[in-house]
């Protein structure tokens, strides 16, 4: 049982000038997650995989004009998700945050969407007012976690078929170092198994035929089973990790890369052809200390992994009419005890 993981107490509203928040919608499993920084933060980004979504990532570019932004959002709802961040802009307008230009102040969010479509009626996704309304519910209090705002409708395991998946979900984590904070939020709709990133121990992905226990993607491939046919861009894993240490646009990039090191530790296969996986760096400096990139890195990397475990840990199976029941990894205790 990974009671280490269930019961890491840390999570990314602790670290200082954020506010996070989510809005899942009702008619079907999907969502919206906001990470706010109203006070402006230096950031970066990192796409992995090789099927993203995603919106103004160019302007994070170190060499690019913009210092700072005001929002992440991350969303369900593949390319129709971007829409949601339309909805975070708004709303920090309506706050007077943004990109002071003379005439208005621009609000800068950038985005990333995963795929889960396929849960459901594909019409349903989030929109600029539910990105609105995953702002207007932001806070500083621990974000919920599991099956809500954009890992609402996530699975993993679907390298051979959606058929044999699981329930994935968003989970988070941190971790403080003499008054300095990382901390890192993560949706996992990976195409592959996920891991404990300190024991190894298969935790959720693809299930066997009968659906009762698990079958561990990674073996299955070196044996030489071929992987079913997926869809490009159909699964992703979506993220955000911020510390309040002050960081430069190329550190903040540099946050962003060692991240993925987490997701590696915790999803195999990961980064594929049909994954979008991206991961955005906030810094928000309001610490009043720094500390060591080694070191900084080093818990970036930690939080991403623990932050994708409790994603699948913490989700909540589901139900669709017409479809494959997705069960959680807390289904399968009692069948694999």
């Amino acid at each position: 049982m990974p009671h280490d993981l269930l019961s890491h107490s840390g999570h990314i509203a602790q670290v200082q000038g954020l506010l996070v928040g989510h809005h899942t919608l009702t008619q079907r499993p999907t969502g919206c997650t906001v990470v706010l920084c109203p006070q402006g933060a230096t950031a970066g980004v990192d796409v992995r995989g090789a099927a993203p979504g995603t919106r103004e990532t160019d302007l994070l570019h170190p060499s690019h004009l913009v210092q700072q932004v005001h929002g992440i959002t991350l969303s369900g709802g593949s390319a129709w998700g971007l829409d949601a961040a339309s909805g975070t802009a708004r709303w920090l307008e309506e706050q007077g945050i943004g990109l002071d230009v003379g005439v208005a102040r621009i609000p800068l969010v950038p985005a990333a969407v995963l795929f889960d479509l396929g849960l459901g009626d594909a019409r349903v996704r989030p929109d600029a007012a539910a990105g609105y309304a995953a702002c207007a519910a932001a806070s500083r209090t621990r974000p919920a976690e599991g099956s809500v705002g954009a890992g609402a409708g996530a699975s993993v395991g679907k390298i051979f078929g959606q058929e044999r998946a699981m329930k994935g979900g968003i989970g988070t984590a941190s971790f403080t170092v003499d008054g300095v904070t990382v901390g890192a939020i993560v949706a996992c709709n990976a195409l592959g198994d996920v891991y404990h990133p300190r024991t190894g121990a298969l935790l959720a992905g693809c299930r066997s035929a009968d659906g009762s226990e698990l079958r561990g993607a990674r073996d299955a491939l070196l044996a030489g089973t071929p992987a079913s046919p997926v869809l490009s861009g159909s699964n992703t894993t979506i993220g955000v990790i911020a510390t309040d240490a002050a960081l430069t646009k190329p550190q903040a990039q540099r946050l962003a890369t060692i991240g993925h090191d987490g997701l590696a530790r915790a999803i195999n296969p990961a980064h594929t052809m049909s994954d979008g996986d991206t991961l955005f760096a906030l810094a928000t400096g309001q610490a009043d200390k720094t500390l060591g990139l080694m070191t900084l890195f080093t818990l970036a990397a930690e939080a991403v992994a623990i932050a994708t475990a409790r994603a699948v840990l913490l989700a909540s199976s589901v139900d669709v009419p017409g479809q494959e029941r997705l069960p959680s990894w807390a289904d399968l205790q009692p069948l694999q005890s």
